[in-house]
């Protein structure tokens, strides 16, 4: 065989042994995370969904992606992309005030329900606490700012609209559960909403809107809380797949969806600079930089992030994980935990340590 013909050779076998080592640690990595995540959704009451996306090589891992899950909070980033995206559009200025208006308040978290009405805030300031504190009015002030069309018609655009359900308000969300349990709930006032959610969610809830209502509980068509929220999940307000998701994750952290100075400010709200050990962040090693959002409500948790974000995304790692059917504090909370261990061990490689 000549000299060049035997070089060429070598190069080819080269080549395919380079190759297929590369596919089998792609196929290392993500069996290894399968067994961990069928292990844990075993061990966990309801129901888990993940999926993972490895920007470094565009590997990914989907386990029950592709069904809509209910967001919760997790929603509020694409509020505050719809906010900004609006602002770089010249339609609204993030200086700009806003005030505080009885229809605006809502329970939740974020101290923003307790002011008076007529308070002022920037947007810019309405965003850091919907995003730091969840708080539930400064996302329902937001809203009202841009619009709801206007939110839901860019959250398409990153979203997408396979399994991508129509987010809402926050006080719609109140409205529509009490509303199973009786239609006339859905007339009852913010202050009369913030009132009631004082109560805690079971039996005493159930109590307090029938006082509220001025209806005997026999004319309830829900009995129970559970019962209320089984169904408005049902309608499937405010969903949408993990896939779906992660994409807008991957499109944010690339630089695809705000300039570059929103973007940075969004790490800071997302809690780029801070470590919290809740959920994911508990199973993943300090040394990495995450930004993040989670999601609650009853039986239904979200935790939605982006390992090592900044260079642009460069070695970033897109998480986007959801669970239905159970205690969507401790339980939900451990599950997740769980996993960010699982991610550390099968994708960081123990990075920093736990």
């Amino acid at each position: 065989m000549a000299p060049c013909a035997l070089r060429l050779r070598t190069l080819c076998i080269a080549l395919s042994l380079t190759t297929a080592s590369l596919a089998a640690q792609s196929a290392a990595w993500s069996d290894a995370l399968q067994q961990h995540i069928e292990r844990i959704d075993k061990a966990t009451p309801g129901q888990l969904g993940v999926y993972i996306k490895r920007l470094d090589n565009g590997e990914t891992f989907a386990y029950q992606a592709d069904r809509p899950w209910y967001l919760g909070s997790t929603t509020k980033l694409p509020i505050a992309l719809a906010v900004l995206q609006e602002a770089e559009a010249g339609k609204l200025n993030l200086a700009q005030k806003v005030t505080l208006q009885e229809a605006d308040k809502v329970d939740g978290s974020g101290n923003v329900v307790w002011q008076k009405n007529g308070t002022t805030y920037t947007v810019d300031a309405l965003i850091k606490r919907m995003l730091m504190e969840s708080d539930n009015t400064a996302a329902n002030m937001l809203i009202r700012t841009v619009g709801e069309d206007t939110l839901n018609q860019r959250a398409r655009q990153y979203l997408g609209t396979n399994g991508v359900n129509r987010i809402t308000t926050f006080t719609a969300v109140r409205r529509e559960v009490y509303g199973e349990l009786h239609p006339k709930a859905r007339e009852l006032t913010n202050t009369q909403l913030v009132q009631v959610a004082a109560q805690p969610k079971g039996p005493q809830r159930v109590d307090a809107l029938a006082r509220t209502m001025g209806i005997p509980k026999a004319e309830l068509r829900a009995k129970t809380m559970d019962e209320a929220y089984k169904r408005y999940y049902a309608r499937q307000f405010n969903t949408a797949p993990l896939v779906a998701y992660g994409g807008m994750l991957e499109q944010l952290v690339t630089g695809k969806l705000v300039t570059p100075q929103h973007l940075q400010r969004l790490f800071v709200d997302l809690k780029y600079e801070t470590y919290d050990a809740y959920r994911l962040e508990a199973g993943l090693p300090r040394s990495v930089r995450f930004i993040h959002k989670t999601g609650t409500q009853l039986h239904r948790a979200c935790h939605m992030g982006v390992i090592n974000p900044q260079d642009g995304g460069r070695a970033a790692v897109i998480v986007a994980t959801c669970a239905e059917e159970l205690d969507e504090q401790r339980e939900a909370g451990r599950a997740f935990e769980q996993i960010g261990r699982a991610i550390t061990q099968t994708l960081l490689g123990n990075a920093g340590g736990k």
